[in-house]
């Protein structure tokens, strides 16, 4: 087929970036994780300490941000910084509400994500928060990938193998939640967008039940 795009949305540790990353590599796509780029301004925005609302969008507006969107990689490269590592870590986590809330951030990276699903001929798969309603609402696959609060706080806490305690991966998981949904809806599904439920699902299972949603021919 000519486009696949997939487009899949949800909230933290409901397992968007292990399955898409399985179906960019099965189905040799490109893949795009949206969350990842806010991340990688914000540490841009700690590093030049910049401050303020209208700083922070005309740092994003002037960044040069290079993204790797191969599933085996998606380096990130901020003026010329590698900042591959330092995106996970908890301070990052911490902060990345700030800027993923400020509205001329939400739209400089939404016209770049657009911009990347054009360069891969929209065969990629992208993954974040309002991807399936904004970025790309008319992909040829549309989900809502979502899991039990409990479950998605116990695999960021294995994700992240003691880097942060308990209580920590609590404020990353659920209270970065509250705060981007103050812009953007990943907790109900648009029309046209299916729901799945991945909390006793594997990732193999996840990813089965989106191919099954693929155009065929």
């Amino acid at each position: 087929m000519d486009s696949l795009l997939i487009a899949i949305d949800g909230p933290s540790g409901a397992g968007k970036s292990t399955t898409a990353r399985m179906l960019a590599e099965k189905w040799d796509l490109g893949y795009l994780d949206t969350g990842a780029m806010y991340r990688a301004e914000t540490a841009g925005v700690l590093a030049e300490l910049v401050e303020g609302d209208d700083a922070i969008a005309e740092y994003v507006r002037c960044a040069d941000l290079q993204i790797d969107t191969s599933c085996e990689g998606n380096r990130l490269v901020i003026n010329g910084r590698d900042v591959t590592d330092e995106i996970r870590e908890p301070r990052i986590s911490s902060a990345v509400s700030r800027v993923a809330t400020n509205m001329v951030v939400r739209e400089v990276l939404t016209n770049r994500m657009r911009e990347i699903i054009d360069e891969h001929a929209r065969r990629i798969v992208v993954e974040g928060r309002d991807i399936t309603t904004v970025v790309a609402p008319d992909a040829d696959v549309r989900v809502l990938l979502i899991a039990d609060p409990a479950a998605r706080v116990a695999r960021r806490e294995a994700e992240l193998a003691g880097k942060a305690d308990l209580t920590a991966v609590q404020d990353q998981v659920l209270r970065r939640d509250r705060d981007d949904s103050t812009v953007s809806n990943f907790t109900d599904a648009a029309e046209g967008v299916t729901v799945l439920d991945s909390t006793f699902l594997t990732p193999e299972e996840v990813v089965a039940r989106i191919e099954e949603l693929m155009p065929r021919g």
